[in-house]
């Protein structure tokens, strides 16, 4: 038996060695681009005939791959599952970050994420004692109102933004200039906000890191005072994704 290599010769990916797991991940790789008929799965993967038919209908089975209506091979539930159990490492980076804002500016911390016209709490970091505003993980906001939705706008596709009642471009300018947005009382009466976009090293919009508490606390102009800050955070979450 041969050694196993690094790469294919014919440059298509890494092999192992071990003939049906390489061929397994060929058929994988193949209808994550694109769905597949049994005819296709074997010009793409150059597989004999009735060897992808029996690989595919394995994955099948394991829910690794599955039909479409028409009785295309997709990829399976099970895949989305495995992802989705991977520990997400802008929120492990975050975990640490948040706790330092609350403690450095004496109010809540919370990271975003967008989900299409939507923005979900995703990890936060809540104030101990006194009058808090507390974001539980999980929460759906609008992307109309408040300093983190401004953000996710403001690093988002433009054409994303279609149909979505959001803000004035002339507003995300001016948050895009700055490298950072406040609210007073836009989502919640009384509350104000700061946020700052989390990129990834590559410059992409990852997340928003925020803060938020009474305007009484954080008071009328809290960007002045606590931008520098947020964005801070959000350099160090992204230093921490830096390989």
């Amino acid at each position: 038996m041969g050694q196993p290599s690094s790469a294919d010769d014919d440059g298509k990916g890494a092999r192992s060695g071990i003939g049906v797991v390489d061929k397994s991940v060929a058929i994988l790789a193949s209808v994550a681009l694109a769905p597949r008929a049994l005819a296709d799965l074997v010009a793409t993967t150059e597989l004999p005939r009735a060897t992808a038919h029996r690989l595919a209908v394995a994955l099948e089975a394991h829910r690794l791959l599955a039909r479409d209506s028409e009785g295309r091979f997709v990829l399976g539930p099970r895949v989305g599952e495995l992802a989705a159990a991977l520990p997400d490492p802008v929120i492990v980076a975050a975990g640490p970050v948040l706790a330092w804002l609350r403690d450095e500016c004496g109010e809540s911390a919370q990271l975003y994420r967008r989900d299409g016209a939507e923005r979900v709490c995703v990890a936060a970091a809540e104030r101990a004692h006194g009058l808090r505003t507390t974001v539980p993980v999980g929460t759906r906001l609008p992307l109309s109102a408040g300093s983190g939705a401004q953000v996710l706008c403001a690093w988002s596709d433009p054409a994303s933004l279609a149909g979505i009642d959001a803000f004035p471009e002339r507003t995300l300018n001016e948050v895009r200039r700055r490298g950072w947005a406040q609210s007073i009382g836009q989502r919640e009466a009384g509350v104000a906000s700061v946020s700052a976009p989390v990129l990834s090293p590559e410059g992409d919009l990852l997340a928003a890191i925020s803060i938020s508490g009474p305007v009484e606390r954080l008071g009328r102009s809290p960007g002045a005072r606590f931008a520098p800050v947020l964005t801070r955070g959000a350099h160090r979450i992204t230093s921490t994704l830096t390989p």
